[in-house]
């Protein structure tokens, strides 16, 4: 199996969990893949995420050495696909169209590199014109929460 097709079904597992309502993590304590209201993830989808442990533990730490700007990008990116809400980007973004049309085109530049599917991990499309815009994003963020603190 290709690692592209691992990436996207590791996406698929980790959004179904996250939009269940329980939250899938790395935990800093020990280093390993942890789980926050297990219950409410249905049968099949923590089936899938078992025998996808080490893909799914890959994907976690393939964000280790991640920029504040990188984790804000992919942060982003999950509150706008539903996956994972969070209500500061969320209001951020409300509030300021400029950004969020900024981030449509950082997807659009993606698409132009070839990304088609939004469970196929968008780091191996980013260039450096996605990666100017992501920047740009990643300002517009702090000077918000700047504001907002």
């Amino acid at each position: 199996m290709g690692s592209e097709i691992t990436s996207m079904q590791v996406l698929m597992i980790l959004s179904q969990i996250w939009k269940s309502g329980a939250n899938i993590y790395l935990d800093e304590k020990d280093n390993q893949v942890a789980i926050k209201k297990q219950n409410l993830i249905p049968t099949e989808v923590m089936k899938a995420a078992e025998q996808n442990y080490q893909a799914i533990y890959e994907w976690f730490k393939s964000w280790d050495d991640a920029s504040n700007e990188k984790i804000t990008i992919m942060k982003t990116f999950h509150q706008f696909c539903g996956w994972q809400h969070n209500q500061k980007l969320n209001e951020w973004l409300l509030a300021d169209e400029d950004s969020l049309q900024m981030f449509y085109d950082w997807t659009i530049i993606l698409a132009k590199n070839g990304w088609t599917d939004m469970y196929e991990d968008y780091r191996s499309f980013e260039n450096d014109e996605s990666n100017a815009m992501a920047r740009k994003i990643y300002e517009r963020a702090v000077l918000y929460a700047k504001r907002g603190a």
